[in-house]
């Protein structure tokens, strides 16, 4: 990862620099980087000291670096679906700095040595940041604890089961008890796995018509629903990593109102895209949990706008084209999303259903902060990692152009508005525009 050499000073100037953290939104700005740190940032910021390098953004935004909290890297164990130099190349094409990374390896990342491993293997060959979620449980099998301290200091940043639900109340509530402990964040995917049953895809008119099996939105709400309940029990942080109806934003909602330590997040896929995008047995759109109705998709977007939802997510998950190219019901879960995270994020921002604050407050104060980071803000002394973004100019996602080493995205062929130009990850340039 950049930053292991000091880079040179660097002066982003002739520049809208908007950082949520901080209420900045200055349209005449720069933002100076001075040791792998942020030095300035907002008015008047139009000098760099000597031997310093300056970039004339002409007028594009510059933001914090994005931090995405739900990434799967097939690295260790499933490296032809995604290592984490192709995960992070990636990231840095999408304007992501900082990568967060599931513990849904090859072994599982519920060991104090895989931690330590992975942080390593990332310093040696990622270009961006990446921090690892440890398991809850041993093997992700919703039994075993881990142990959480010893975890903690090595290097995890919460605790998640990754694409895994957690089936017994009894272990949710032990976790949440032990975390506390050591204000760690449970991280939880939620899903009745028997109600999901033999189901593909969200249950409706749209799966009749298709003659595919439904899952209900129950099969999510009902573990929401019972997690609030076991966080005012514990006490613990607890965290949604993905919702996506309406009654799972109302008992966030309610627990929020109560005062208890909850917050969630939600794919950009989930904001953007709904059950009709399956079209004729699309699998790229086959994701867990499902697409779900327009009535579910306009739900998040306003829970989002509200300040409801927290955090935004691409929900990486690179998938073979072997596991892609079968029939709807047989093929894998997952989309890639790194590329396209800010992208698509922003067609909301072009529609009016959100504003631009919100959206990238969603995706750099908000989980830096949830997760304890120094990063997410251009404030004097924070991380000097930066994206640079045209919000006005348009491309299209191509296959030829997708950087993800697995191709699997929902968004190919889909005309964006919204271009990043550059990347810096403490104060080096990690991905740069070619038609910059």
């Amino acid at each position: 990862m950049p930053g292991r050499e000091t880079a040179r000073p660097i002066l982003l100037k002739n520049a809208r620099v908007i950082d949520p953290a901080c209420g900045l939104d200055d349209a005449h700005g720069g933002v100076l980087i001075e040791n792998g740190f942020i030095a300035a940032a907002g008015t008047g910021v139009d000098t760099v000291p000597e031997g310093g390098e300056t970039i004339d953004c002409a007028g594009a935004i510059v933001c914090p670096g994005l931090i995405d909290m739900r990434v799967f890297v097939g690295e260790p164990g499933a490296e032809h679906r995604e290592t984490l130099a192709s995960a992070s190349k990636a990231a840095a094409a999408g304007g992501i700095t900082t990568l967060v990374m599931m513990p849904d390896t090859d072994p599982v990342i519920d060991d104090v040595a895989l931690v330590d491993f992975l942080l390593r293997r990332a310093r040696d060959t990622a270009s961006v940041r990446v921090e690892p979620m440890a398991a809850i449980t041993r093997g992700l099998k919703g039994e075993e604890m881990t142990e959480f301290g010893l975890l903690a200091e090595a290097g995890a940043v919460a605790f998640t089961d990754g694409r895994h639900s957690i089936r017994n109340a009894q272990v949710m509530r032990q976790a949440l008890t032990y975390a506390r402990n050591f204000d760690a964040l449970i991280v939880h995917h939620p899903e009745d796995r028997d109600l999901v049953g033999h189901g593909v895809m969200n249950e409706g008119e749209t799966a009749t018509r298709l003659g595919l099996p439904g899952i209900p939105r129950e099969a999510e709400s009902v573990i929401v629903a019972r997690d609030m309940r076991l966080a005012r029990l514990t006490g613990g942080r607890y965290h949604a990593a993905q919702i996506s109806c309406a009654d799972s934003l109302d008992a966030i909602r309610r627990a929020k109102e109560e005062g208890l330590a909850v917050t969630c997040g939600v794919s950009v896929n989930h904001l953007t895209l709904n059950e009709f995008d399956i079209g004729d047995y699309r699998t790229f759109f086959k994701l867990s949990p499902p697409l779900r109705g327009e009535d579910d998709r306009l739900a998040m977007v306003r829970g989002l706008a509200e300040g409801l939802i927290d955090v935004v997510v691409s929900a990486h998950d690179p998938q073979h084209v072997e596991t892609k190219r079968h029939p709807f019901a047989e093929a894998a879960d997952g989309a890639i999303g790194l590329e396209t995270l800010l992208a698509a994020g922003l067609r909301l921002v072009h529609a009016g259903e959100c504003n631009l604050a919100t959206l990238l407050r969603a995706l750099t104060s908000a989980p830096a902060g949830l997760l304890g980071l120094d990063r997410g803000t251009l404030a004097r002394g924070a991380a000097g990692d930066v994206v640079v973004f045209d919000p006005e100019r348009p491309w299209v996602c191509e296959e030829a152009g997708i950087v993800s080493r697995s191709k699997n995205t929902p968004f190919e062929g889909a005309r964006f508005q919204g271009q990043v130009l550059r990347t810096l990850v403490a104060g080096h340039t990690v991905y740069e525009y070619a038609g910059a």
